[in-house]
């Protein structure tokens, strides 16, 4: 199994409503992990752990390690 068709099946189980859905979050996991190695000066398997845990954590409402979290809206 390919990286792509890896990423499909994870982005499938963590909810996505179908398998075009499922494929299109994997390439743009795909695409923002090349970007964000060169970006930051990052191997690739870093950024797309990086990635992945921010898709993790934001899947189960918290807040990734490292990212502020937001002031509370006053409405």
């Amino acid at each position: 199994m390919d990286e792509l068709a890896k990423l499909t099946e994870l982005c499938r189980r963590l909810g996505a409503n179908d398998d075009a859905q499922a494929g299109t979050m994997a390439r743009q996991l795909l695409r923002r992990a090349d970007q964000l190695a060169l970006e930051r000066g990052l191997t690739r398997e870093a950024a797309m752990q990086h990635l992945l845990s921010v898709l993790v954590h934001g899947r189960r409402g918290e807040v990734p390690p490292g990212f502020p979290s937001a002031p509370p809206r006053s409405e």
